[in-house]
């Protein structure tokens, strides 16, 4: 596989030329200076495309091409949107770029309560609490039906099993230890610092979060999970020519959490919901980002199954793992635990790029034969706690994370009798 990063553009303080020495390949980014539901220009993607190539690596794939809230739920103007997001993919593929990383989650993009929980080794972690959240979405959201949604909530250990947790006790319970200060910093864990370099729903400095939320949900009333698998299918209907045109492979990561927040429905969340995204829009450039982390944050997904039984429509990798604890919360796992057997995953997907390289599978296309993975979500270590990096995108946690999977890769490919190549090294 292809040793990409994510990377947020020049303002990023991790430049190229420090993942050129770790032994990144590509490069995963996006226009993050475009206004949300505006065309990407092809003089803009080419400007940037020539800065990564000027520093020795390839725009590999694009994270993301934002799905405005408009098509999710269907609003007046979603032809429109729709319209300008075939537009953009027009102009990426005329400079080259053929992969995009987008998701289909209303509202909130991933989401955490503690973008700094500590581990035991003294580094920290990006974690989600189910009473926190619930708090947040009873006490601060204060959004109607909410405390109803969380008295059915089903908490699920390790097994997958539901653990019988009483949420509402134990939001009553955090409710006497609140302070304005933590209720601060729960909004701007929630809604800011995971939103704003993602989405463009949100931002640092916005004054009403809260308010701005509430607006967003609104959108949303009458929407169940039926209509919005059907506002999805609509959405890749309509850009489907344009992917068969200009042979563009749509990759859609999984909903993270991969559970029900809000009162919103999430739709890419387990194997069967994949199945259904694949089977309703059979198109070989419809496919799936396999995010391990994302997936393995639901108790209820075996993840070396599922790459197995998905791996040919698999446009790029996200190798992390998550921790889910007994209580049913959860924390980013170091790449080599948690729930994801990475080793196993490694082994898949190399396989299914050999494939693809021989012309022995469904993406054979010469923009497809490389399998782009990155690592992801990395701990917070000591010396990336003052570098205002991105929440769950450190330098030295995400360096470290490269090396544990590297090191995989070369010995499964060992095993596979692959050669493995690690460019900038005297061999």
């Amino acid at each position: 596989m292809e040793r990409t990063w994510r990377w947020f553009g020049r303002k990023d303080p991790i430049t190229l030329d420090m993942l050129r020495q770790i032994g990144v390949q590509g490069i995963v980014t996006a226009l993050h200076d475009v206004p949300l539901g505006q065309v990407w220009t092809r003089q803009q993607i080419h400007d940037l495309k020539a800065y990564i190539e000027s520093h020795g690596m390839r725009w590999s794939v694009v994270e993301s091409l934002p799905v405005t809230e408009t098509i999710k739920y269907g609003g007046p103007d979603r032809d429109e949107q729709i319209s300008i997001y075939c537009e953009s993919l027009r102009n990426l593929a005329a400079e080259g770029i053929h992969t995009i990383c987008y998701n289909f989650m209303p509202v909130l993009d991933w989401a955490r309560t503690d973008l700094l929980h500590l581990n035991p080794n003294g580094s920290s972690n990006l974690y989600f609490s189910i009473p926190e959240f619930a708090y947040f979405d009873i006490d601060l959201l204060k959004r109607e039906g909410a405390e109803e949604d969380w008295r059915n909530f089903k908490a699920l250990g390790p097994d997958g099993k539901p653990n019988g947790r009483d949420i509402l006790k134990e939001v009553a319970e955090l409710r006497k230890q609140m302070t304005p200060e933590k209720d601060h910093a729960l909004v701007e864990n929630i809604v800011i610092k995971t939103q704003g370099f993602v989405s463009g729903n949100f931002k640092e400095g916005d004054e009403h979060p809260l308010g701005l939320f509430r607006e967003l949900l609104k959108k949303y009333e009458g929407i169940d999970r039926e209509q919005l698998r059907a506002n999805m299918k609509y959405f890749l209907d309509a850009i489907m020519p344009v992917c068969d045109e200009c042979d563009m492979y749509m990759c859609v990561h999984p909903d993270d959490p991969p559970f029900q927040i809000l009162g919103l429905p999430r739709i890419i969340t387990c194997a069967d919901d994949i199945e259904w995204l694949l089977t309703a829009v059979p198109n070989k450039h419809n496919g799936l980002t396999f995010c391990a982390g994302s997936l393995s944050a639901g108790a209820q997904n075996n993840l070396t199954e599922m790459a197995r039984r998905f791996a040919s429509r698999t446009s790029f990798v996200h190798l992390r793992s998550c921790h889910v604890f007994p209580n049913g919360d959860f924390t980013e796992a170091s790449h080599l635990g948690g729930r994801a057997d990475l080793v196993a995953l490694a082994h898949i997907f190399e396989q299914e790029e050999q494939q693809r390289k021989a012309g022995k599978a469904l993406l054979s296309s010469p923009n497809a034969q490389v399998l782009p993975m990155r690592v992801d979500h990395g701990m917070t270590m000591l010396g990336d706690e003052k570098r205002g990096y991105n929440a769950g995108y450190s330098f030295l946690g995400r360096m470290f994370a490269m090396g544990q999977v590297q090191g995989i890769i070369a010995a499964v490919d060992k095993e596979l009798g692959i050669k493995y190549e690690q460019p900038g090294f005297f061999d």
